[in-house]
């Protein structure tokens, strides 16, 4: 890996993580689920859109149903639903048709993700002159919000192939740095993966916490 590939020094090409199974929420899609008059997706979108210099979707199956965000769709390169770690590599091949030479990933279904998650990471990264950004809070490693370089795709490629599967821990092995999040008043990186869960998420958006 180049020097200059190490620390990304402007805004990374986002993507945003949506190709997992929602076998807890009773299958189908998590990020198109209404959560205060928009789709679970809206709000990650808006999120996560002010802070990337593009933005684009990893889901698969018929990307038509994605239509309404405008949003390019991704599917996993490596077939058998391998997880996101896949979802990865698909942004990284993305942002180097894109030019890019980082992406940062984040999960579509967590509502309420850092607005200032990217200068963050790449704070952490430079601080550290570390290839890979993970986020952190108090409750551990939150690797699929990272910031990556494109560099690292074909690494990442025969990792894949080799049935590498954990996403943190093949960032890990590549020296990623773990940056932390504070989450006294609300954690950020909450996600949906139960109606119980998708019920608080709706009472926090709209102010009904009893």
């Amino acid at each position: 890996m180049q020097s200059g590939d190490v620390v990304a020094t402007t805004r990374p090409f986002g993507v945003i993580l949506a190709g997992g199974l929602a076998s807890r929420m009773g299958g189908g899609d998590k990020a198109l689920i209404e959560l205060a008059g928009m789709p679970m997706l809206g709000h990650v979108i808006a999120r996560l859109a002010p802070q990337v210099a593009g933005l684009a979707l990893n889901a698969n199956g018929d990307p038509g149903r994605f239509a309404a965000f405008g949003l390019k769709v991704l599917a996993d390169p490596v077939p058998g639903h391998p997880g996101p770690l896949a979802g990865v590599l698909a942004a990284m091949d993305c942002a180097a048709r894109e030019g890019a030479r980082h992406i940062v990933t984040a999960a579509a279904d967590t509502p309420f993700l850092p607005t200032d998650l990217v200068i963050r990471l790449m704070a952490g990264a430079q601080a550290a002159a570390a290839p890979i950004a993970l986020a952190a809070t108090a409750s551990g490693l939150h690797p699929t919000f990272g910031l990556w370089p494109v560099s690292l795709r074909d690494d990442l490629r025969q990792a894949l192939g080799a049935g590498t599967r954990k996403v943190g821990a093949w960032a890990l092995d590549q020296g990623a740095v773990r940056v932390p999040f504070d989450t006294t008043l609300l954690d950020p990186f909450f996600n949906v993966n139960t109606p119980q869960d998708l019920a608080e998420a709706r009472a926090r958006l709209t102010g009904d916490t009893t």
